[in-house]
């Protein structure tokens, strides 16, 4: 069973093939600061379902040892029985995805702190879950239990936020529209034709027709 984790600087994909991951946050996982003490270590896979009894002897007992090989031959990591700095980074990263998932499903205020640590507050917050869902409560996030809430993380994650309060819709204002005044069309006048007045024509005087005078003629003298 491989479990791969892709970092990102928005969002953390952490996709396993156990199923025990869906990590929901802005940030990136946050780094260990130290190697787990003793105790510490034998929280971490007492908490994840191991069978390992706390306390903060060397880890050389052959129950602390077979817990850790189990776990690395789950991981496909090397199987030596030595919690070495593979081992507990699996580990706490593991344990950071269990104490993010506890965070969407359960929403407890204030969140848990995602410090890769299997805490008193882990442990409580699990046993919340585990009634919640009716199941014995003992506070151990065996492999069928993170499957679960990481299928109830992957369900609520999934749903559109709605938000607190409806957001009133603004409709807008619808702005008038300017009716265009038409331009009137000039109205061409028909220009009227000036009536010529009409040019008196010249009477002709009639020109007198000569009264022709006779002339005697002579009578001839015999």
């Amino acid at each position: 069973m491989w479990c791969g984790f892709n970092k990102t600087s928005a969002i953390i994909a952490a996709t396993c093939l156990v199923g025990t991951s869906v990590l929901v946050s802005d940030s990136t996982f946050a780094a260990r600061q130290r190697n787990y003490t003793p105790q510490e270590l034998r929280a971490v896979l007492h908490g994840l379902g191991y069978k390992v009894k706390v306390s903060n002897t060397p880890l050389t007992d052959e129950e602390t040892k077979k817990a850790i090989r189990d776990f690395q031959k789950g991981y496909k990591l090397g199987v030596d029985g030595i919690a070495g700095p593979k081992t507990q980074d699996f580990a706490g990263n593991i344990v950071e995805i269990l104490q993010a998932n506890l965070n969407v499903v359960l929403k407890p205020n204030p969140p848990l702190p995602r410090d890769q640590f299997f805490g008193p507050r882990t442990e409580q917050l699990i046993k919340e879950y585990q009634k919640k869902n009716q199941l014995s409560e003992t506070g151990i996030a065996n492999l069928a239990l993170r499957q679960k809430l990481n299928a109830d993380a992957r369900e609520i994650v999934g749903k559109p936020q709605s938000p607190s309060s409806p957001q009133p819709t603004a409709k807008p204002t619808a702005k008038p529209t300017a009716t265009p005044t038409p331009t009137p069309t000039p109205t061409a006048k028909p220009q009227t034709a000036p009536t010529p007045t009409p040019t008196a024509s010249p009477t002709a005087s009639p020109t007198p027709i000569p009264t022709l005078t006779p002339t005697e003629i002579p009578t001839p003298t015999p």
